[in-house]
């Protein structure tokens, strides 16, 4: 039986996917075969040599120790795209509470609680409601800065509403490319990119070259009056460089959804305390996809989505799979098959594939005893992990 141990509240939903004939899940799970985990901080854990994946209910890894996981052969998966929908609707939120008075206009109505005559109360909103008047989203241009499942779905929420949308992503995959619109125009870079939008969304990782990627330098290229939003991560944008901006009337509004106090009393802030995937819709998908995610890569060695293992998928055949993963060098797959051949297994199918310093590998043989094999594989140079599936 596989143990798989939870930190934080899982989705219901997900926890089903885990068939109790063969998972034991639980918080305090000892020696686990993998961790599921929303949100808990991984790099204080000491990480048992159990575990051999794990899964996190969400698109952000800050988490997690990648490289040191990495280096052991433990195998990260996030869920991008399983909360997009929860996120694209808040940045609609967004938008409207930008240009349109809505937030300035109950706060002002809240302050006329003592007036108790409906008549008057009309009469006086009715004589104020000017200022509170703001801009239609139709007809404007939109800007979206990374073309992802997020991002995608807020270039076509925009083209449904009447805007322009105007994309930047020098990362864009080819799946990606797929699924926009063809009416997302193409910016040839963000400095161009800012200096025709009338909206600017982004949508990237955090990741080392999108650190304060919205600088001061960056912000000089904005067209002016420029509303922008941040329903990525708090690091992608440089706090003073945006306080700067707006100061100057470079940008009009920051909406964002990780408040910094230097953004506190400023009205041309509209601040949300990180509740972009905060919905039961997003936050069950997520742990769906995250379990059914850990369940194959368990059950069958093949990896979808990690965010540190190249992505590998291979149909079963009839005999036993092998899987190790190791470090990205020259004679460590032809080692492997020489410790197979010494065995006289054959091979009846197999995949090799690596990102960066890593790889991995699927090898389906021949039914046989091959747990010295397992052992044989493990203490090879470079390898880093090994097992059989039955």
């Amino acid at each position: 039986m596989y143990k798989i141990k939870t930190f934080n509240q899982i989705s219901v939903k997900g926890l089903e996917r885990f068939s109790r004939e063969k998972y034991e899940i639980g918080s305090d799970i000892g020696h686990p075969d993998a961790i599921l985990l929303r949100s808990h901080k991984l790099h204080n854990l000491v990480l048992p040599d159990s575990v051999l994946a794990i899964g996190r209910a969400g698109a952000g890894v800050n988490n997690i120790p990648i490289d040191e996981y990495s280096a052991k052969g433990v195998v990260v998966f996030n869920t991008p795209g399983a909360n997009a929908n929860a996120v694209k609707e808040l940045v609609l939120a967004g938008m409207l509470l930008s240009c349109r008075g809505i937030k300035a206009g109950i706060d002002h109505v809240t302050t006329l609680h003592a007036m108790d005559d409906p008549a008057e109360l009309h009469k006086t909103l009715e004589a104020q409601k000017k200022q509170f008047a703001g801009i239609e989203l139709k007809g404007k241009t939109l800007g979206v800065i990374g073309l992802g499942a997020i991002g995608s779905m807020v270039a076509d929420m925009a083209l449904a509403l009447g805007m322009q949308v105007v994309g930047f992503d020098p990362a864009l995959s080819i799946e990606a490319a797929w699924r926009l619109s063809s009416d997302v125009q193409r910016a040839e870079n963000m400095q161009a990119l800012l200096a025709k939008c009338d909206f600017v969304s982004i949508h990237v990782p955090a990741i080392k070259p999108t650190i304060h990627m919205i600088n001061q330098e960056a912000l000089s290229h904005a067209k002016p009056g420029l509303i922008l939003l941040n329903f990525a991560r708090e690091s992608i944008v440089q706090p003073d460089a945006i306080a700067k901006a707006l100061d100057k009337g470079t940008l009009r509004t920051y909406v964002c959804d990780f408040p910094e106090p230097i953004f506190f009393g400023r009205d041309d802030v509209i601040a949300m305390p990180h509740i972009g995937a905060s919905t039961a819709e997003a936050e069950e998908n997520c742990a769906i996809m995250a379990a059914e995610q850990i369940i194959d890569f368990i059950e069958n060695g093949n990896i979808t989505n990690s965010v540190n293992f190249p992505a590998v998928s291979m149909a079963r055949v009839d005999g036993q799979r092998i899987i190790f993963s190791n470090e990205n060098v020259p004679k460590v797959l032809g080692s492997v098959l020489s410790v197979l051949a010494d065995h006289n297994i054959n091979v009846l199918d197999m995949m090799n594939k690596s990102r960066g310093d890593l790889a991995y590998n699927i090898l389906d043989i021949e039914r046989t005893n091959a747990d010295g094999v397992i052992s044989a594989i493990r203490q090879l140079e470079h390898v880093t992990s090994a097992r059989l599936i039955d």
